[in-house]
């Protein structure tokens, strides 16, 4: 059995309790189509703003922002509202000019497609409303700027279908079983599906949907049935990690640059691996360190390479610059002070060469790293 079933607490006073165990899930990785594009007015965004400066210092036509999130709380979260999310796929600046009346503010047009992310309290408004968005190209984890209002933002979108999920050979748990026990198709609540390897070790889960519309004895045989999910959710692995969970079945990577075949999305899923460990002594400093550059052709192979070369293949260093930084203050980690070696290091200069963090003084992706890493206390040496 591959996979476990099971509906977590999130109370956080129980733990989670099984739903079932099921030897092989079809349909399970898929590739999201590209969200509709939309055209959204950001209205009075402060000049101040990275997100304003950004796209003021862009000599191109079509400043790109690329993936980012809108959100929309209450200025006083005491007593005024919920707050709204919403994914920004893909943005492009089309337009911007000053917000008439206020020399102070730009209103920027955006095409961008939209995901309605999350509601926290309800599907309304805050009475007085605060917009704050974050795009990472601009300004990492941090806001990148705001706005006094958004048109085009609360339009209609049709809900789009997602194909089907079958759990086969499944062994359902009593809870399980007892749903299946009513009359189908039966909805049900979100269960997460955690993804074992050989060893029976955890490596990944997803959520699911219990949306369930068939039930029926397994192919596998047996006492074995097989359940269809007829609307398991968009919460779902893309095509790019089926071959890394598949290597990834075999247990944690024992060889250095496994990663290095895959293509950009692809070693985004290796990484996400990675989180689970495996762990060092706390606190360990000291000694000199290699990084093999040879395959640092973009900003997942660097986290890759940098997490193989001060704690082994399969190993995780950090998911962005923000969290190298927490992992060089201290934990479950190796520490400053010590030396890294980077071998190689011309190809991650000029691969990462378009990388510019504006809100870092315009330092590429890799003068970033290298900076970071000195800033902490690493002896870093380029080769």
């Amino acid at each position: 059995m591959r996979f476990l079933l099971a509906r977590e607490d999130t109370s956080g006073e129980e733990e989670d309790v099984l739903w079932g165990r099921c030897a092989e899930v079809e349909g399970l990785f898929m590739d999201s189509p590209p969200l509709p594009r939309e055209i959204l007015t950001l209205h009075g965004c402060p000049r101040e703003s990275r997100l304003v400066q950004a796209v003021a210092d862009s000599d191109e036509p079509v400043r790109l922002l690329g993936d980012g999130m809108l959100s929309i709380e209450p200025v006083d979260p005491s007593n005024d509202g919920p707050a709204g999310f919403w994914d920004l796929e893909d943005t492009a600046v089309l337009a911007q000019w000053p917000t008439p009346g206020d020399p102070g503010r730009v209103d920027i047009v955006v095409g961008t497609g939209v995901r309605e992310d999350d509601f926290w309290g309800g599907e309304r408004l805050p009475s007085t409303p605060r917009f704050d968005l974050w795009f990472p190209s601009i300004q990492g984890d941090s806001p990148s700027g705001s706005c006094r209002s958004v048109d085009g933002l609360f339009t209609p979108r049709p809900q789009r279908p997602t194909p089907p999920v079958r759990l086969i050979g499944c062994e359902p748990a009593a809870p399980l079983l007892s749903l299946l026990c009513r009359p189908l198709p039966q909805k049900g609540d979100p269960i997460t599906l955690w993804r074992l390897d050989h060893h029976g070790r955890t490596m990944t889960s997803c959520r699911l949907d219990l949306d369930i519309v068939e039930a029926r004895p397994s192919v596998l045989g047996g006492a074995l049935i097989d359940v269809t999910l007829t609307d398991p959710g968009d919460d779902r692995p893309t095509l790019a990690a089926r071959p890394v969970w598949e290597i990834w079945s075999g247990g944690v990577p024992t060889l250095l640059n496994q990663w290095a075949q895959f293509d950009a999305q692809g070693r985004s899923e290796w990484l996400d691996l990675t989180r689970v460990g495996p762990y060092v002594p706390e606190g360990l400093s000291g000694g000199t360190y290699h990084l093999d550059g040879q395959h640092v052709t973009d900003r997942n192979g660097l986290l890759l390479a940098l997490g193989e070369a001060l704690l082994g293949p399969g190993a995780h260093y950090g998911r962005d610059l923000d969290s190298v930084s927490d992992y060089l203050g201290g934990g479950l980690s190796v520490v400053p002070p010590f030396t890294l070696v980077w071998h190689h290091a011309d190809i991650a200069r000029h691969a990462l060469a378009g990388h510019v963090l504006h809100h870092l003084g315009g330092r590429s992706y890799f003068e970033e790293t290298v900076n970071l890493l000195r800033e902490k206390g690493v002896t870093v040496v380029l080769q």
